[in-house]
């Protein structure tokens, strides 16, 4: 299995409106970043995701998986374009700011804190369990 981490803008897609999805989940549609486009041409049913609020929220609230894998963008005709399906696994106990992945020295590799603009990212399994920790979940 793989980590990923999602970023939406609250305003374009939230995480209230993935979990309103239910296990139908969404099209991770609209993505027009070539980089981000080949991390979901990466993907596998299963794996898991961050789902991170961008703009001012700026933080990690909740847990995805990958439904379908990479597969035509329904929202252009250039087939250029690929998404995945995710569905929403459960939101964290408590969300995980940009800034508090930042101050975390284990972090300082993570591609949010590097490259906070990239819209779809992988995330290391160290990364992933050293943001639950942080979420107060896990070890």
């Amino acid at each position: 299995m793989a980590y990923w981490l999602f970023k939406s803008e609250v305003s374009t897609w939230s995480w209230d409106q993935q979990v309103a999805k239910g296990d139908e989940g969404e099209e991770w549609d609209g993505v027009r970043n070539y980089q981000a486009r080949n991390f979901m041409r990466q993907m596998k049913i299963g794996d898991l995701g961050f789902f991170y609020h961008s703009q001012k929220e700026k933080e990690i609230v909740g847990i995805v998986e990958v439904i379908a894998e990479s597969h035509p963008d329904s929202t252009t005709d250039d087939d250029r374009w690929d998404c995945v399906d995710v569905k929403a696994v459960r939101p964290l106990k408590s969300p995980v700011t940009l800034a508090m992945c930042k101050d975390d020295p284990r972090l300082a590799d993570m591609v949010l804190v590097n490259n906070s603009r990239l819209s779809v990212q992988p995330v290391t399994e160290d990364e992933w369990n050293i943001v639950l920790s942080l979420a107060g979940e896990g070890n």
